[in-house]
């Protein structure tokens, strides 16, 4: 059995503040015997605080992956696989990146493919989706508006990911904001994305997200582990939490794939379109 766990939590533009936070979260999950942790998108540094139109000033501190804040994760993870976000300074270039460790070292890292609104402003973007081996099995990542896209998810189950850490600062609604959090469009968007992604490609996926408000923003949470079958085994509400479930992944990948297996009855032959308008 493997312990999964998606934190929903409020991370801003204090490194030290978050690294102190991280230590207690993660000696909590290790003592809880979680196998692996989820974090949210931008936990060290923060996020952009205006999505349509990011102040180029005031971004969110960059990081290299090889300084001395990942190298604190990596040392707190210990036996504990963790997948935690942060702005990457790499080339010159800022990159929304998601990165995988265990007190092992680095095990994968992704840089967000997907930019909405004025983000592209802000970060780089990446130009691939690729799975990785890890003690809880084979994993991929998504970063906030990249599971939006099917393909993107599917790309990873495609490359043998049995489990997809989906990491998010996902805000409400920029332009027409309910009154309460759990009736605005992004929060049933962000929910309905979570268990499309998991039941189309018959896969585990863990759920993160970001609390509370960052200039204009004001983030959902709503972190979640999802099962093959698109059910929602856990999941904590709009303030701060960890949603846990305890799960034979490969069983229940194998069991939801006993009769319908997606990934194996595709007709690829027929996507003629799927690489763009005109494209063959």
């Amino acid at each position: 059995m493997t312990r999964l766990a998606a934190l929903a939590g409020h991370f801003g533009s204090d490194i030290d503040r978050a690294l102190l936070k991280l230590e207690v979260i993660i000696a909590t999950a290790a003592r809880n015997e979680i196998d692996l942790l989820v974090l949210p998108d931008a936990c060290l540094g923060g996020y952009i605080s205006d999505l349509r139109r990011p102040d180029t000033d005031a971004l969110p501190p960059a990081l290299r992956a090889d300084g001395p804040e990942l190298a604190a994760v990596v040392k707190m993870a210990g036996p504990v696989t963790v997948c935690i976000g942060y702005t990457e300074l790499c080339g010159g270039r800022r990159y929304n990146t998601a990165v995988c460790v265990t007190g092992d070292g680095v095990l994968g890292t992704h840089r967000k493919v997907h930019q909405p609104a004025g983000e592209s402003l802000a970060y780089a973007a990446g130009d691939r989706f690729q799975a990785f081996d890890t003690p809880v099995g084979r994993l991929g990542m998504l970063i906030d508006y990249d599971k939006t896209f099917p393909e993107a998810a599917r790309t990873l189950a495609l490359d043998g990911a049995g489990v997809i850490a989906a990491l998010s600062a996902w805000p409400a609604n920029v332009t027409n904001r309910a009154a309460r959090l759990t009736q605005d469009r992004q929060s049933r968007l962000f929910d309905l994305y979570d268990s499309a992604r998991a039941a189309e490609n018959q896969v585990v996926l863990v759920s993160s997200n970001q609390t509370g408000v960052q200039g204009g923003l004001r983030f959902l949470g709503q972190a979640k582990v999802v099962g093959p079958g698109g059910d929602v085994l856990a999941r904590t509400g709009t303030k701060g939490g960890v949603a846990v479930a305890e799960l034979d992944v490969t069983y229940e990948i194998e069991r939801a794939r006993r009769v319908l297996w997606h990934l194996d009855e595709r007709r690829v032959d027929t996507y003629r379109n799927l690489l763009g308008a005109g494209e063959e």
